[in-house]
Order: structure tokens, then sequence, then C-alpha cells
């Protein structure tokens, strides 16, 4: 199954793709969050005749996948490329750090740069949802723990993430700053979680190219790992980690400004693309 949710910000209902359109599911379930994972969701929307589903039309938003989760996990250095671009070592043990589930919009909304930012960066992810709660699992199980993936951008502002001290969630927090989606898809919709094509353009220009099998710690692993320090509870996120070719690794540096527009994309889980926009008070998110 491929999970959509769609409509008005802070107003949006489930749904599904089925057959090329979007069908509004919120009859049966209220909405996608820990406990529709909790309570068997997906087996649910598995056993209802998608073809008595109102069709939703194509000119409506898509918002973010999954309703605000109770965390938003991120995985720093996990591509050896990323690493060898970064100057780094490839760790020993995941680097993990939060992202502040304020940040998800939907997969089309702008990307609006932080007031003052000089360096906002791109970073395309695939993004793992929890699908029952974890706590001290084995990796040979993990995957019975996981509802779908979908794709993300994990936005960052190099200057709040590495010059102003304190930890990572800063640079990684802002509004709009983690696009998901245009849709969750389910394990059985994916054949090879570790052999997926990421790529990501700005203003036309292919930035990052790359697949998942360049992952230092695969999804098993990760999800195994986190389990050891917190219960990961259905809905909740974990971001993988970006590839090679992000701002930051080119020489001078490269980072958004307003008017670019921001492409990408993960095989088998569709594309996205954020509009750069100047911070502004009260700045509207607008597809």
């Amino acid at each position: 199954m491929k999970l959509i949710r769609f409509g008005e910000v802070g107003k949006e209902k489930p749904g599904l793709l089925h057959k090329g359109q979007r069908v509004d599911v919120s009859a049966i379930v209220p909405d996608y969050n820990e406990d529709f994972f909790q309570n068997d969701g997906l087996k649910t929307l598995a056993q209802i005749d998608l073809e008595q589903c109102p069709i939703v039309p194509d000119s409506v938003r898509l918002g973010p996948v999954v309703k605000r989760p109770s965390k938003f996990i991120c995985i720093g250095i996990n591509y050896k490329k990323h690493a060898k671009e970064s100057g780094m070592e490839l760790p020993n043990e995941p680097v993990v750090f939060f992202k502040a589930p304020s940040a998800m919009v939907g997969p089309n909304d702008d990307l609006i740069l932080p007031k003052n930012s000089q360096k906002t960066d791109w970073e395309v992810e695939l993004a793992i949802v929890i699908g029952k709660k974890a706590s001290y699992i084995e990796k040979d199980h993990a995957l019975d723990y996981i509802a779908g993936y979908c794709l993300h951008n994990d936005y960052s502002e190099r200057e709040y993430q590495l010059e102003r001290c304190g930890q990572w969630v800063k640079g990684k927090s802002c509004d709009s700053f983690a696009p998901l989606g245009p849709f969750l898809a389910t394990p059985d919709e994916i054949d090879n979680v570790h052999n997926l094509r990421l790529w990501l353009s700005v203003n036309g220009v292919i930035k990052q190219d790359a697949n998942t099998s360049d992952m230092a710690f695969n999804v098993p692993f990760l999800v195994a790992y986190l389990s050891n320090f917190m219960s990961l509870l259905p809905g909740d996120i974990i971001s993988t980690g970006t590839p090679a070719g992000v701002g930051l690794g080119f020489k001078p540096p490269q980072y958004l400004k307003a008017g670019d527009v921001v492409e990408l994309g993960i095989e088998g889980l569709g594309s996205s693309r954020q509009n750069c926009k100047a911070w502004a008070p009260s700045q509207p998110i607008k597809k």
C-alpha cells in the first residue's frame, strides 16, 4: 500500500494511492498516527474496498505522510562517500541526533529559509516509519517493526548546526525543514530497501545521485540499535542519513537562496519539489 495524507495545513486527512488515483479513507481511519499503527491500522486498510472510497483530486495539497510522531530521529555520516566528502572517518557506531517534529511539512510545500540564514543545505534521505513498539529488539527481527518507508529532505542550516555550539538539532529543526512524502510505502512495495537510487537536484542540476547500498549501517541494524537506547513508538520516524553531494561538501560550499527549486526522489518512493522562499513574519506554508 501507498499511504498519503492530504488537505490544508493542520487539517490533513488519510488516504491511499489506488490505481493511479488518490482515495479518501478518512471514513475508515481517523489519521496515520501512533494509535493507527499500534492498533493494526494497516490490516484494516488492506481489507477495505477502495473502489467505494471517494476520489481526491490531484490538485489537493499533500501533507506529511504521518501525523506528528513522538520522535523524529536522524542518523549522521551514514554513507561512505558522504563521510569522505565531509573529511570524516566512518563512525564505529551510528551518529544519532533529533529533528523537531514541528519541522515536518508536505512533500511539495515551500522551504522557508530561516531568518538571516546564509547556509541552508539539502540532504535527500530514506526515512523509516516504525509500525509497533520496539524496545531491545534483535537485528534479525527489526524488519517486523517497520510500517514503511518514505522520502525525506533533511534540510540543515550549517551555521546553526556547526558554528553555534551545542548539538546539531538547532540546525535541523527550523520550520519546513522536514518535507516528507509524497507517500508512505509499506515494505511489500519495496523489493530491496538496500538497493534504491536516491537523487536530488537544485535548479535542475543534479547534486546528489547515489544508492542506499552505500550505507554504513543498514536499516535493520539502525532500528535494532536505536531500540537499545529508547523505545521506538508506532509512527516514529528514523531518517537514515544522506549520500555525498550536499552543499557543504562542494568547494566552495553551495547553499540555498530564495528562488531556488529543489527536487528529489528515491526509487519506488516517488519525488518531491520545494520552492525556496525567504523568511517573513507569519510566513504561511504554500504548495
